[in-house]
């Protein structure tokens, strides 16, 4: 049973790794890396479930994970808002200078 979630795991991080490489969409990579995130949540409840010991210690740590990940997520839409309203754009090619 490990397995099948340690695989569904690996696949979603190797969607998401592809998403931030190859696309161009600011709002996408950020997408891109929330499902890295989300395997990695993933990785975290199984093995708390079925590691060598089990506990309710990766499941605390995945809560942890979350709450980071809603707050990049915030940020990252802040940051895309006020570049959009600069540049008119979210192609990421497009960011490549700190001033306006």
């Amino acid at each position: 049973m490990l397995a099948s979630y340690l695989t569904l795991a690996a696949v979603l991080f190797c969607i998401g790794f592809y998403g931030v490489l190859t696309k161009r969409n600011a709002i996408i990579v950020l997408l891109s890396i929330e499902l890295m995130l989300n395997a990695v949540n993933l990785n975290l409840v199984a093995f708390s479930k079925y590691g060598v010991n089990p506990a309710l210690t990766g499941q605390i740590f995945s809560l942890f994970t979350m709450t980071v990940a809603a707050a990049e997520a915030a940020v990252g839409i802040a940051v895309l808002i006020v570049l959009y309203r600069s540049k008119a754009t979210v192609n990421a090619d497009e960011f490549d200078e700190l001033r306006r």
